[in-house]
């Protein structure tokens, strides 16, 4: 007998998985208790004999998403009392106080496309714990989530997020961890902007993403190629931030597993060949009180509040605290360079694209500020948090009325913006003193190991010891 017909795990036709991930989507955007959550979830598993396990996904500082997968029927029983090795996740607690909690974000919860993820599960997201039940200073998703929380409960507040996520479509399995920078990368096309016939590589995989992210409810707008050869990018609906975080962890998660059953990479590092464009990952943030924009101004300087200049304001004046969260590798500073429409200049423009931040053309519902120097391999829960709390509660650059302003450029490389990130009292403001040196400490053992000076091709160490492309066998070398 064909051991496939012995299996009767869950399988979800794509548009069946679409309606209940709205449905799950809805019920986040609708703030339903956690408690009435729960009872519905736990109700459904209980019941739905065909999933066979319950995937905890969770992220670390850096933003490598981790994945741990309990039998169903042991996390019905003990999921109030979820524990693992935290001294096993870079930049988490030390090994003589290892053990963590894992608490379950009722909220955050997904079907899954069975033939992307295997059949027979369901993805929810963890919200870490210490061991007293408290939250882990160190969970980057849980500090972004309590933030947007008090955000709203003491001003009313919903952030608005929407994040335009670029990456490269390689040759070959594991093209990053087998990287020789003798050869360099091998691109899977030669095509730019908009460019690709309609079931040509690239294009077929764009669609099986697409197919993908629709299924998961990201509710999508619009995917392309991009304007660099093998270059992609797949829009979706704004949301609440922590939602738009959720899907960027999942946007690349997908990527990466239908490139692989490809027999390709996905690849999103800011710049894996030099002398074409570099990726990033713009943010479009917008504040809303009582369902009103209130980043919009009819009759305000680009048609935006007082508020929302205050904002940019705080952003620009803080640019170079934060620009180690935004561009957290060595080779994220490659892509800030000025002649690939690069957003290294600290300044705001309606129309300049090297403008870290930018205000696109929109209406009272779309009014928005887009910062675009974020790169694509940075922690999306780190960004959001940065970005909107710096935006609302950062200091205001101060200039004297006979000052002109000058033009100031973000770090040109890691070193730089390692150094600008030590000193800074804001980084220690947003992240707290252990938070803050943990990271930066992760950061230094990179740079150590990649060369100072960029050049004009890409370097071993940058791409083997880049934080997504973690190989432990080879950083236990050291």
């Amino acid at each position: 007998m064909d051991a496939i017909a012995l299996r009767t795990f869950l399988e979800i036709p794509y548009d069946t998985l679409e309606e209940l991930n709205l449905g799950a989507k809805q019920k986040r955007k609708d703030r339903i208790p956690a408690k009435e959550l729960e009872m519905f979830y736990t109700s459904y598993l209980r019941k739905e004999k065909r999933i066979k396990a319950v995937t905890i996904g969770f992220s670390d500082i850096e933003g490598r998403f981790h994945m741990l997968d309990y039998d169903k029927k042991f996390f019905l029983h003990s999921y109030n009392n979820l524990t693992f090795d935290g001294s096993s996740i870079r930049g988490f607690s030390r090994q003589a106080e290892s053990d963590l909690r894992l608490e379950i974000d009722w909220s955050a919860y997904w079907w899954l496309p069975s033939d992307v993820f295997g059949s027979g599960k369901v993805l929810i997201m963890g919200e870490i714990k210490d061991k007293d039940g408290s939250p882990y200073h160190m969970d980057s998703r849980g500090v972004l989530k309590s933030y947007l929380s008090d955000l709203y409960k003491k001003d009313g507040y919903t952030v608005f997020a929407a994040n335009e996520v670029e990456g490269f479509l390689l040759q070959g399995l594991d093209a990053e961890k087998t990287f020789d920078e003798k050869k360099g990368f091998e691109l899977t096309s030669t095509g730019g902007y908009y460019h690709s016939l309609p079931t040509d590589t690239l294009r077929v995989f764009i669609d099986r993403c697409a197919e993908a992210q629709r299924a998961l409810g990201f509710e999508n707008e619009k995917d392309h190629p991009e304007v660099a050869p093998a270059q992609f990018e797949l829009n979706y609906s704004y949301a609440d931030a922590l939602i738009g975080a959720d899907q960027i962890q999942l946007y690349k998660l997908v990527c990466r597993q239908i490139a692989r059953n490809m027999g390709m990479t996905a690849s999103f590092l800011p710049k894996p060949v030099v002398g074409i464009n570099g990726s990033g990952m713009h943010t479009n943030l917008s504040i809303a009180k009582k369902g009103k924009n209130i980043f919009h101004d009819k009759k305000g300087q680009g048609q935006l509040s007082p508020f929302a200049w205050r904002f940019i304001e705080r952003i620009l004046s803080s640019a170079n605290d934060i620009c180690l969260i935004l561009n957290p590798s060595v080779n994220a500073y490659r892509r800030l360079d000025p002649h690939y429409e690069a957003p290294n200049e600290i300044k705001v423009s309606e129309v300049d694209r090297g403008s870290m931040v930018r205000i696109p053309l929109h209406n009272e519902e779309s009014a928005r500020v887009e910062v675009r120097s974020v790169a694509p391999d940075a922690n999306p829960y780190l960004v959001m948090y940065s970005l909107v709390r710096t935006g609302l509660e950062g200091d205001i650059e101060k200039r004297g009325e006979d000052k002109r302003p000058r033009v100031r450029y973000l770090p040109g490389t890691i070193q730089t913006a390692i150094i600008q990130f030590r000193q800074s009292e804001w980084a220690v403001s947003l992240l707290g003193e252990e938070f803050k040196q943990k990271y930066v400490q992760l950061k230094q053992a990179v740079a150590d190991r990649s060369p100072v000076e960029l050049g004009t091709r890409v370097k071993m160490g940058e791409v083997i010891y880049h934080h997504e492309v973690y190989n432990q066998l080879l950083w236990n070398q050291f």
